[in-house]
């Protein structure tokens, strides 16, 4: 058996039978009011060598003499509690057993259990007290090192910094602020609407105030930062806070919503600025853990498009349900070092193997599949640039068309047990290229489902806009107000759906653990947004007044593109799931006639580079893509069309 001590194993025990022969003696000293004769001290020393024995093998095995004094923590005084505990009754029982309680008062013993809680409980909490308050005036040991820090103080004195939010998460920041000398900040107060709260103390910081009165509370404390600890509020809250931190012209930061933090972790490090998608207002996604943990755990997994902003997300995400490997598979080539590394990283008990390679190129998927055995896969590789795709029609045919196909055929012929493809609401009514890119991909998913002769179950997970990815308008408002303007809106009744990349992922993963196959899952998207409002929520939320400090133009939609997205067609019918985020189409089957005959011909326009062949094959296919007029728009040939671009 390997024993587990501390480093200063042979120190802690011999204080801790100095304090347990105190406890003891100290008992007997309670008990007989301080006046204790040699008589009464007989059945002291017959009993001390047992108590010794038995409270410090009670204490060895509760794993008192493994950890260390300066991390003490509330799961080490349950440990001291336990221990003392047993090591009492222990003491009670051989007492009993082999004295019948002649001689001894068995008071002693309560008495006894109460000195040794409090002295080994206190000399430990007084040791984290102690280190965290040498930790903070010494810094380091060297003599020159130690200079540095208080010259450096005295540069530069600790930001005073309110945090609003009085609950867990405002107690981890400040805990964590407490406990590392080298973070700036000086935690001044509290501020917190429950008024059960005003007064009280979190680790020696009183709550001051609701947040209604910031300003006065910043006037008081002199702070010139706030934290926002509500990972639960609502877009309206943040909305309210924001403005008064305006008002008071403070800086404000803010720890992301729960729906971001992953395994619910919030630390410091995870502070950062207020942005557009706090005050989307989206609420966290309840997750069936143990539905995808069964889905997930100890598989392989395949995703594709794992640079990509929701492949990246979904990465992050399946690494949660540990899964024994996750192969990335992605052809830009920096992207999938930045994920390889930060999943390596995060989850060292997950094997990750990154693989650069094409969607494209069925030989190289295969050999992957050959090489792992992929048991789920999830299919986020795509063009999605709708103006790019516009350009170059072919591309989408490539890479979203044939791309799906290869890997829908990999996946059955190697007999995956589950293929997850993910698609988007521009499917629906198609009015682009990249919009019924997706949606041939998605009849190809579908056809091989409801062939009936595939072991490999395939779902299609369809949603709207993402915020924070790489095609997102938001990035490219943000440049437009920091160049000072104007911020270019296409339409000004041109609305969209948008949800959060983590939250988009989440539902991706509960989605296809739910997926029996063959079925469309669309995910709850909210309320549309109209970008207009949402260019002038981001100038306000910079400083400045819309159509004042910053001009909005209106540019016009651009090639392919629709004021609104649809998430079903008039011939899909919705039906409700267990989850309340995630609905499931009762939609028509493929109809194998119509794709197929048109489906070899629209791979070889691709190949010709032929635009209005392409549009025209896929008008075939879809009868509900409305491409109209844009045959006039691009040539056929691929350097006419690149010149109407510019």
């Amino acid at each position: 058996m390997k024993i587990r001590v501390s480093k200063n194993f042979f120190i802690i025990l011999c204080l801790d039978i100095l304090l347990l022969m105190a406890a003891h003696y100290g008992a007997y000293l309670v008990r007989f009011d301080f006046s204790v004769s040699s008589r009464e001290f007989v059945p002291f020393f017959t009993l001390l060598p047992y108590v010794l024995i038995i409270k410090v093998a009670a204490f060895y095995y509760f794993d008192l003499y493994s950890g260390m004094w300066r991390y003490t923590s509330l799961n080490d005084l349950f440990n001291v509690i336990k221990a003392s505990t047993a090591a009492s009754v222990a003491l009670i029982l051989f007492v009993l057993a082999r004295y019948r309680f002649e001689g001894f008062s068995r008071s002693i013993f309560l008495i006894d259990y109460c000195f040794t809680l409090i002295a080994i409980a206190g000399v430990r909490v007084a040791a984290r007290v102690l280190f965290e308050q040498s930790a903070r005036r010494s810094g380091t040991k060297a003599l020159f090192q130690n200079l540095v820090r208080v010259l450096r103080e005295k540069k530069s004195a600790p930001h005073r910094i309110l945090i609003i939010g009085a609950g867990d998460c405002g107690e981890k920041i400040l805990r964590e602020i407490k406990d590392n000398a080298s973070i700036r900040y000086e935690v001044m107060g509290f501020l917190d609407d429950d008024p059960g709260k005003k007064g009280r103390k979190i680790h020696g910081v009183p709550v001051v105030d609701k947040i209604t009165r910031l300003p006065r509370a910043v006037d008081r404390l002199g702070v010139s930062d706030v934290v926002i600890a509500i990972p639960s509020a609502d877009a309206a809250k943040i909305r309210s806070i924001v403005e008064l931190c305006k008002y008071c012209n403070i800086k404000f930061k803010t720890v992301p919503g729960m729906g971001e933090l992953i395994d619910g972790r919030v630390t410091v490090n995870a502070i950062r600025d207020v942005e557009f998608r706090d005050l989307l207002g989206r609420n966290p996604v309840e997750l069936d853990q143990e539905q995808i943990g069964a889905f997930l755990k100890g598989k392989t997994v395949f995703v594709s498009g794992a640079g990509g902003s929701i492949g990246r997300g979904l990465c992050r995400q399946i690494c949660r349900f540990a899964p024994s490997k996750i192969i990335l598979f992605e052809w830009a080539e920096s992207p999938l070092y930045e994920i390889d590394l930060e999943l390596c990283r995060n989850y060292p008990n997950v094997s990750v193997i990154a693989h650069l390679g094409d969607v494209q190129h069925v030989k190289e998927i295969e050999s992957v599949f050959d090489r792992f055995s992929p048991e789920i896969v999830f299919h986020a590789a795509a063009y999605k640039h709708v103006p790019m795709l516009e350009a170059h029609p072919w591309k989408a045919v490539e890479n979203n068309i044939m791309g799906t196909e290869n890997m829908v055929d990999v996946a059955d012929r190697y007999g995956c047990e589950k293929f997850v493809f993910v698609s988007t609401d521009k499917a629906v009514n198609p009015a682009n290229i990249m919009g019924a890119s997706k949606r041939v991909s998605e009849m190809i998913v579908q056809h091989k489902s409801m062939a009936g002769n595939s072991a490999t179950r395939f779902v299609t997970v369809r949603f709207g806009n993402v915020i924070g990815s790489a095609g997102s308008v938001i990035p490219l408002f943000k440049k437009q107000i920091k160049n000072g303007g104007p911020v270019t809106v296409t339409h000004p009744e041109v609305v969209r759906y948008f949800m959060l990349i983590p939250e988009a992922c989440q539902l991706i993963l509960q989605a296809g653990a739910m997926g029996k196959g063959g079925e469309i899952f669309i995910l709850e998207m909210g309320a549309p947004v109209k970008i207009a409002e949402m260019a002038r929520d981001l100038i306000r939320f910079s400083g400045f007044e819309p159509d004042v400090d910053i001009k909005i133009e209106y540019v016009g939609l651009r090639p392919g593109e629709k004021l609104y997205e649809e998430l079903m067609t008039d011939h899909e019918n919705v039906v409700a799931t267990d989850h309340a985020k995630i609905m499931v189409l009762n939609c028509a089957s493929v109809d194998v006639e119509i794709l197929d005959p048109h489906f070899a011909m629209l791979k070889q326009a691709a190949r010709q580079r032929n635009q209005t062949a392409i549009r025209q094959y896929l008008k075939s296919i879809l009868p509900e893509y409305s491409c109209s007029g844009q045959e006039t728009m691009f040539s056929a040939e691929p350097e006419k069309s690149q010149a109407m671009q510019q």
